[in-house]
């Protein structure tokens, strides 16, 4: 199958400005007919009611002597002060008072009695032409009739005047332009700021993380979205500069260990080196060695969890007794740092539902970082202890070591990140806490800093919904 075609994309003014005008318009189209047709109506009722009413009037005004029809004096100001009252145009008008017999007595314009003929019908009381309309008063002389007024008027006229047609059409206009004005001031006015972010998305996309909203909104949501995407950009544009150094770190990291077992090594290969100085030598390429290995694993492990690919097991442990054995085990480990480690568990046992070795790895990883901040002015001592907080069992490591600088602490848990003070003392890649938090999560747990200072920081492991076993706490001790 060929490739869809691509719809063709407009603007957002352009899209609703458009669609809004040709609804508008139609919708407007659709009232003005109807109140058209409909002032068409009332105004025929009306200028027909008033027709009846001048040749009422006039028929009134017309004296029957004799038999035959007498018009007053002065009749032509009369009846133009009558069509001026009544406000009937003479165009198209055509006003006959005629006698019994049919025959014209006053006309105007002046007609003949055949061409009154040519203009109404046989009983002289409609117009024979469609167009026109014939409003027709007798004149009586007591109970007999002695003739008739009739107003010939158009329809054209009699439904609307030109001022009303030139009326309608500005309403009309009015309204539509008017209405088109108003959502294109609001589609521009919505239409410029995401313009904006989506001009500063693609210059993001670009490497370019520098953001000025340029726009001033007064709605909240407008501003919510310009100060979320300038807040987003400048989150970006510092990870972007973070990721170009802590590759540079990570790099130098593996390469120093790397460079250093390079140089041992060629040392004793060339003889720079013999017996015990040698020995000595290749025990420091050993230990490089070890470093070096525990920085790839490091890279292994956090690559192996971000891709789904580290299994987490769920069993049934003691907590209290599994974190004992984990402090008990690292401490034989770590004897010459001569480190102070007291355990204390608010409970006799504390049951879990997680990943042993998982929580093990926290545990180290956190008992290391006590390790590497210790301060070199005081002894290094560490508590570790173990209690229930909100429904979560929480493991508080704490130290009194130099602490985390306070500009440092909101990026301690991002990959690759290593603070100064850990720079200049220990080599690594900046992974452990990274690590540590996914293991946490990974169990439906959180590890986060819960505070620090220059007289030791705390952290705090959560971890499911314990049941626990009451019980005596206990101090630090060997495993039973």
């Amino acid at each position: 199958m060929g490739k869809g075609i691509k719809k063709r994309q407009t603007s957002i003014l352009s899209y609703w400005t458009i669609r809004y005008f040709l609804i508008l318009f139609v919708s407007l189209g659709i009232i003005a007919t109807c109140a058209v047709y409909w002032i068409m109506e009332s105004a025929l009722n009306s200028r027909l009611k008033t027709a009846g009413l001048l040749g009422q009037e006039v028929a009134e005004r017309v004296v029957a002597e004799d038999g035959k029809l007498k018009l007053p004096p002065y009749f032509d100001k009369l009846l133009d002060s009558r069509l001026m009252f009544f406000n009937i145009d003479e165009f198209d008008l055509c006003f006959i008072i005629m006698d019994a017999d049919g025959h014209v007595v006053y006309s105007r314009p002046q007609l003949k009695d055949d061409e009154i003929r040519k203009k109404l019908s046989d009983d002289l009381t409609h117009a024979r032409d469609k167009r026109f309309i014939a409003v027709t008063t007798p004149i009586m002389n007591g109970d007999q009739q002695e003739g008739q007024v009739t107003l010939l008027q158009s329809k054209m006229s009699l439904y609307y005047k030109q001022n009303e047609i030139v009326l309608v059409a500005v309403l009309l206009l009015t309204l539509t332009l008017g209405g088109w004005l108003t959502l294109y001031l609001l589609s521009r006015k919505l239409s410029r700021p995401i313009s904006r972010v989506a001009e500063s998305a693609r210059q993001i996309a670009a490497g370019h993380y520098d953001f000025k909203p340029g726009v001033q909104a007064r709605e909240s949501e407008i501003n919510d979205l310009m100060e979320s995407f300038g807040h987003m950009a400048a989150r970006l544009k510092h990870l972007e500069e973070w990721r170009e150094l802590s590759l540079a770190g990570v790099t130098h990291e593996l390469k120093t260990p790397v460079t250093s077992i390079k140089g041992l090594l060629l040392a004793v290969r060339e003889g720079v080196v013999i017996q015990e100085e040698a020995d000595e030598f290749m025990d420091i390429a050993l230990k490089e060695t070890s470093r070096l290995e525990r920085m790839v694993a490091d890279l292994l492990n956090y690559n192996a969890f971000s891709s789904g690919s580290l299994e987490v097991t769920k069993d049934v442990l003691d907590l209290c007794a599994l974190i004992q054995e984990i402090i008990y085990q690292w401490g034989i480990a770590h004897e010459d740092a001569g480190a102070d480690i007291q355990f204390h568990c608010a409970e006799k046992s504390m049951f879990i539902v997680g990943d042993a070795l998982r929580i093990q790895q926290i545990m180290v990883n956190l008992l290391n970082n006590g390790l590497q901040s210790a301060h070199p002015g005081r002894p290094l001592q560490m508590k570790v202890r173990l209690a229930i907080a909100n429904g979560s069992a929480v493991i508080e490591v704490e130290d009194n070591g130099s602490g985390i600088p306070e500009l440092e602490q909101p990026y301690i848990f991002e990959r690759f990140f290593r603070g100064e003070h850990k720079k200049r003392t220990t080599r690594g890649l900046g992974l452990g806490l990274t690590y540590s938090r996914l293991l946490a999560r990974a169990q439906g747990g959180e590890l986060k800093l819960a505070r620090s200072s220059a007289q030791g920081s705390v952290f705090a492991l959560e971890l499911g919904c314990p049941e626990t076993v009451a019980g005596s706490a206990k101090g630090l001790g060997k495993p039973n």
